[in-house]
């Protein structure tokens, strides 16, 4: 039996507790913002899916002050082994050749399990004082001009100022809405992923067998006796995908690998994946929000899915906690889709370009999935410059470079030569804007909570800047 119950309050309300959901619930808490986190979920997954950060998306971990964490937990270089007929024909080691810099931190990707980032999100919301609430479906959701009223299956109801839907491609918060999510499913294509363990197989490596007839791979993690699968499906003689299991995944790797002292046991997780290609033709609906596969799904190609997610939640979240903290009027928040819509359209075409490469690639000896992986899919050159935001400068709208170690909030920085008027500047928008002393700069550069340039200005021209941050604040309707 179901209950009723009175509304409990909170300023946003976010459906969902995976990457995407607990980025944007870490943003907005320690902005100070009422946040709580609904997941349908009777308990937390320990499944390796999306398994690795991109350059951009460390950034925002080290933000969020998780940077360490994310990387002791998981490997920044491996060496993929690329087999044919049995036989290694060569070894391709990740990012090999990429180098730090002030303005790029972060030289390669990390490679770890989504159950150990979630872990570790979960642990930085804890310690912010919000706790993911598991077991909680929501069913339906009715807004008006002061909130939004969300009903969970069991009856309660939760009044909120925003919702955000982190809840995935199936997810309900979409559907609730009447959104569209056009696009396509392969019907045909698909492989078969799973959680193994592989004894007597050597972790440095990510061990890639591909042949004539199909393939297998299997990823190592740092601290885990258990390793990703990934492959070609059995099929029965009607051609229909057969269900994975334990047995079908030793059979597979058999035939490529033929490496009989290796035997795959202890699968935790299995999974049957299509290639989905789709987006929603809008990710703002009044008070509601979409992000990460809420809003958009594609290939995994390129490791771009939970990165993109990370991202949106990223550039939501701080006009989310400045509009409710009262530091910016509520047009702040149709700036998101401006942004991000445009973002997600892109990164379906280059996963489904990257893609493209991967299956060129694998046919040839010696080549696999590194075809996927460009510099495109580290996400540092993603910007809006088209966005209204972009206020001026050569390089407004785009990454300003370098990270915030675990500092980060709800405000602009304003970086230039004269610390004083720098200061003097700042401080006439509180909490709004913070001041960065660069003696050797020649410009203000007015840079955003999410690290994209707002403004380039010459010091001549600080009344602009104020000019921007005061029409900000002051537009036309509150938050």
């Amino acid at each position: 039996m179901t209950r009723t119950t009175a509304p409990s309050d909170t300023s946003v309300l976010i459906v969902g507790a995976g990457p995407t959901g607990l980025t944007l619930a870490i943003v907005l808490a320690r902005a100070g913002v009422a946040v709580r986190v609904v997941e349908k979920a009777p308990a937390f997954h320990r499944e390796s899916r999306g398994k690795g950060l991109n350059q951009r998306g460390r950034e925002i971990f080290e933000d969020l002050g998780v940077g360490e964490e994310a990387t002791a937990s998981g490997i920044e270089h491996i060496t993929l082994r690329k087999y044919r007929g049995g036989v290694p024909v060569s070894d391709y080691v990740s990012f090999e050749n990429n180098t730090p810099t002030a303005d790029t931190p972060y030289a390669s990707g990390l490679l770890l399990p989504q159950w150990r980032t979630e872990e570790i999100l979960r642990g930085r919301l804890a310690r912010l004082g919000v706790e993911v609430e598991l077991g909680s479906e929501l069913t339906g959701l009715l807004q008006d001009e002061g909130g939004v009223t969300a009903t969970l299956a069991d009856g309660r109801r939760i009044r909120a100022g925003r919702l955000v839907g982190c809840d995935g491609g199936r997810g309900s918060v979409r559907k609730l809405l009447g959104l569209s999510f056009e696009g396509a499913t392969e019907a045909e294509e698909c492989m078969v992923i799973g959680d193994v363990r592989a004894d007597g197989l050597d972790p440095a490596y990510w061990h890639q067998w591909f042949d004539e007839d199909g393939g297998i791979m299997l990823c190592p993690f740092r601290g885990s006796d258990h390793w990703q699968l990934q492959a070609a499906p059995e099929r029965d003689a009607d051609g229909a995908v057969l269900p994975p299991s334990e047995e079908s995944f030793q059979r597979t790797f058999d035939r490529h690998a033929r490496m009989p002292h290796v035997r795959l046991t202890d699968v935790r997780w299995t999974s049957v994946y299509r290639i989905s290609v789709r987006m929603a033709d809008r990710f703002r609906v009044g008070r509601v929000f979409l992000a990460g596969d809420a809003a958009h799904v594609h290939s995994i190609a390129g490791g771009m899915g939970m990165n993109t997610g990370i991202q949106d939640a990223f550039n939501l979240g701080w006009k989310l906690a400045l509009v409710h903290r009262g530091e910016a009027a509520e047009p702040l928040l149709d700036t998101y889709e401006e942004e991000r819509l445009p973002v997600a359209a892109w990164t379906l075409r280059l996963t489904d370009e990257r893609l493209g490469a991967v299956r060129e690639g694998v046919r040839r000896a010696g080549v696999g999935t590194e075809a996927a992986v460009t510099e495109d899919t580290t996400t540092l050159r993603v910007g809006y410059p088209w966005s209204s935001l972009a206020w001026g400068g050569l390089d407004a709208g785009e990454r300003a470079g370098g990270v915030r170690r675990g500092e980060g909030g709800p405000w602009f920085t304003l970086r230039g030569p004269d610390g004083p008027a720098l200061r003097e500047l700042a401080g006439e928008f509180g909490g709004l804007v913070r001041a960065q002393e660069e003696p050797a700069a020649r410009d203000l550069l007015l840079v955003r909570p999410d690290h994209h340039v707002a403004l380039r200005v010459p010091p001549s021209d600080a009344g602009e800047v104020a000019e921007r941050l005061a029409g900000l604040r002051s537009g036309p309707s509150g938050g």
